[in-house]
């Protein structure tokens, strides 16, 4: 039970963080001298590009909170479901 919500919170974070690092070195790499996926968000840019940087945003949210939920919440509601039945 907990090999499988381990591997659920491991997909979740690669397959976001890799989503979020793609997305970022697009846009936020203006220059391989300086900032590398943490430079500023670029300005002007189009309906896709606007999406784009919400995806992008999602994406780091989405893998920091998924794998929290399968690696600390998940297992410790089930610990206290646990211990109030007994």
């Amino acid at each position: 039970m907990m090999a499988d919500e381990f591997a659920k919170g491991l997909g979740i974070l690669t397959g976001s963080g890799l989503l979020w690092m793609t997305l970022a070195g697009w846009y936020n790499t203006p220059h391989f001298d300086g900032a590398q996926l943490n430079g500023p968000d670029p300005t002007g840019l189009g309906t896709y590009g606007e999406i784009a940087l919400t995806i992008k945003e999602a994406a780091f949210w989405f893998a920091i909170l998924g794998a929290l939920t399968f690696w600390v919440l998940l297992p410790a509601y089930r610990e206290a479901r646990d211990a109030v039945a007994e």
